[in-house]
């Protein structure tokens, strides 16, 4: 018995040893919990990174107060400054590596494997494989985005399988809650839709048939005719759809009455219609080509103003400005090459100007055209749009209004309209006349008692849903440039370009061809747009930069590169047969969708070359645009000169 007393003493001895401190020894310094450090989710090959660290123990912050922690990294040791209980150390990961770090009682230890630099290039280009492969570009952004969060995921610690679940949570909960939730995003989004919903409803009070109208009388001729129809085109520049739509079904009885073929409609409409509002201030397309110029200059850092990159950007838009006047040059010599040649002489010669394969679409159009009973008065499209415009202009003056600067003598006038609109929150401007101009089309339909106001609404609301599709293009792509930024895609390019020794003198050119091919695999120049700027922009700054050129020189070469990705794109729209706008002006138009491809192609083709060799390439090397804009047309009326032919007047039929 007392042997078994014994025994329990010592054993609950030994257990007060093991649990409790004996006298006199001291507990460790720092626990476990005392310390916490945070590792950034997204760890990039090559790519630094910052480790924080915090001690949460008041006590202990206080002692550690402006010593230096020792963290181990691989076989190398890094020293943390620890301020007001917090450090920073950035490392970076050029493979698998372990970071641990212990102070008395406390550990902690994590092996990192970075993503490959390499594998940033992975979703953009699988968003382009699956726009050239199945020719449709939400599911390619789609396809792009989720490749993208599986990496992330994968190499974050997940296996493949669980990886691919997380990526596509990701997606949603995450990056297109960020793409949407960005003040200027979601300018963007209400900027575009108060467009659609005014092109709508201007075009339902007859006001966009009235504007041509106004106009058609004055087509006397084929020339003439033709030359309207180009007008109409530039009149109606701040939508490419109500563009194609209004002036093709208007237009078409005119010109079919002057033995116009619907090929060259088709080309007179096509042509019209993204050039001019690709480049115009004020149009559908402005809210996102400033969007992703926006999103491009922040991943650079530059102190840059989004709507000025774009009218700096405009000296270097030489295909929609070629193509306008090209077209000016086939109407007034009286010409045409090509396929298009056989079908102007066809149309001189046949009666039915449908007949030789042409395709009726009078039940769609049907649907498009405005009812007859509304009378169509020019004023109730040109005071809405006179609204947009002018309300543009005094949004950007009072935003970025400046009384130092407009108080300054020294400063000249230009100046001082450049620094202000360069100062201006061109969000808030363009948010403020889209509604307004909305706000003023439903008081004349109304006033007039056009539309009641159901049928207002309806019109309205038929007009947000006609960019529903250019939305979610904007929410898919602002989601792939922001992982494409979380990946540093473009320092990978960068790189990759100046491994390869790539002149940036050259970058503009390619950007202008790689942006047309990829518009023509999807027939969407935003798509282009929206696949292109976020990696075009920040890559070729940092090529300029590395390459060593002055600031200026740089700007030169990003301004001509803006311009390459959006003009581009427009170029590859053109020749597309699966293009909306080309779909929609063989609609219009009501022309043999082949036909017209085929016919517009050689034109498209023409400007296009004549523009790199003439326009992009030389600019890049800093020729002045002063120059190289009448070299460029000098070149294609050349071109039109020899290679035009007349079509016979002896068989055209005057009204």
């Amino acid at each position: 018995m007392p042997g078994k007393i014994l025994i329990f003493i010592l054993s609950f001895v030994m257990f007060l040893g093991v649990f409790y401190p004996l006298k006199g020894e001291e507990t460790p310094f720092v626990q476990q919990d005392d310390i916490a450090i945070e590792f950034p989710f997204i760890i990039i090959q090559h790519i630094p990174f910052s480790i924080e660290i915090e001690i949460t123990d008041p006590e202990l912050a206080a002692v550690l107060e402006g010593d230096d922690l020792r963290l181990k990294v691989g076989d190398e040791y890094e020293d943390v400054r620890i301020l007001n209980g917090k450090g920073t150390a950035t490392f970076t990961a050029r493979g698998k590596t372990e970071i641990s770090f212990s102070c008395d009682a406390f550990y902690f230890g994590k092996g990192i494997t970075p993503v490959p630099l390499w594998m940033s290039i992975l979703p953009p280009l699988i968003a382009i494989l699956f726009a050239l492969i199945f020719r449709e570009v939400y599911s390619a952004l789609f396809a792009g985005l989720l490749v993208g969060t599986t990496i992330l995921h994968f190499y974050a610690g997940s296996n493949i399988f669980i990886a691919l679940f997380q990526g596509i949570f990701s997606i949603a909960d995450t990056y297109l809650l960020e793409a949407m939730f960005d003040r200027g995003h979601l300018s963007i989004i209400i900027f575009s839709m108060l467009i659609g919903a005014m092109v709508n409803l201007i075009t339902r009070n007859g006001g966009m048939n009235g504007v041509v109208n106004l106009l058609s009388k004055y087509a006397k001729n084929d020339r003439s005719g033709q030359f309207i129809t180009w007008l109409m085109g530039i009149i109606i520049f701040f939508d490419d759809y109500a563009n194609t739509l209004v002036v093709g079904n208007t237009m078409r009885p005119v010109t079919d009455r002057l033995k116009i073929s619907r090929e060259k409609l088709a080309y007179l409409v096509d042509s019209t219609a993204a050039p001019i509002a690709s480049i115009a201030f004020v149009t559908t397309w402005i809210g996102a080509e400033l969007s992703y110029i926006q999103d491009g200059i922040d991943v650079i850092g530059l102190d840059e103003n989004a709507y000025m990159i774009f009218f700096n950007s405009l000296a270097y838009s030489f295909y929609p400005i070629f193509t306008l006047v090209f077209i000016l040059f086939i109407i007034f010599r009286g010409v045409d090459f090509g396929p298009m040649l056989k079908a102007e002489r066809k149309a001189r010669q046949v009666e039915d100007p449908q007949a030789g394969g042409h395709l009726s679409f009078s039940n769609e159009l049907n649907k498009l055209e405005v009812d007859g009973e509304v009378k169509a008065r020019w004023f109730n499209a040109v005071i809405p749009v006179l609204v947009i415009i002018f309300g543009t202009l005094a949004g950007l003056i009072s935003t970025g209004w400046d009384p130092e600067i407009w108080n300054n003598e020294n400063i000249a006038f230009g100046r001082k309209i450049s620094a202000t609109i360069g100062n201006a929150d061109s969000y808030t401007a363009l948010l403020w006349s889209s509604l307004s101009s909305v706000l003023v089309a439903m008081v004349l339909t109304l006033s007039q008692r056009i539309l009641s106001l159901k049928e207002s609404i309806d019109s309205l609301i038929n007009g947000f849903r006609t960019m529903l599709t250019a939305v979610l293009i904007l929410i898919l792509a602002w989601s792939v440039a922001l992982i494409t930024e979380h990946m540093h895609t473009a320092t990978f390019i960068s790189n990759s370009m100046l491994e390869m020794s790539l002149s940036p003198y050259f970058v503009p050119a390619i950007t202008f061809i790689l942006a047309a091919l990829v518009s023509f695999s999807t027939g969407s120049s935003w798509g282009t747009m929206a696949i292109l700027y976020p990696l075009m922009l920040p890559a070729t700054w940092l090529i300029t930069q590395d390459y060593g050129m002055e600031y200026d020189t740089s700007m030169l070469i990003f301004y001509n590169v803006v311009a390459c990705v959006l003009t581009g794109s427009v170029l590859g729209d053109h020749c597309s047969p699966i293009s909306d706008t080309t779909i929609l002006s063989s609609l219009a138009s009501s022309c043999n969708h082949i036909e017209h491809v085929r016919t517009q192609l050689p034109y498209a083709l023409t400007v296009g070359t004549v523009t790199i060799l003439a326009g992009t390439i030389p600019a890049a090397y800093g020729i002045s645009s002063y120059i190289l804009f009448p070299t460029g047309l000098i070149i294609l009326f050349i071109v039109v000169l020899f290679l035009g032919k007349k079509v016979s007047k002896t068989q055209v039929q005057s009204s």
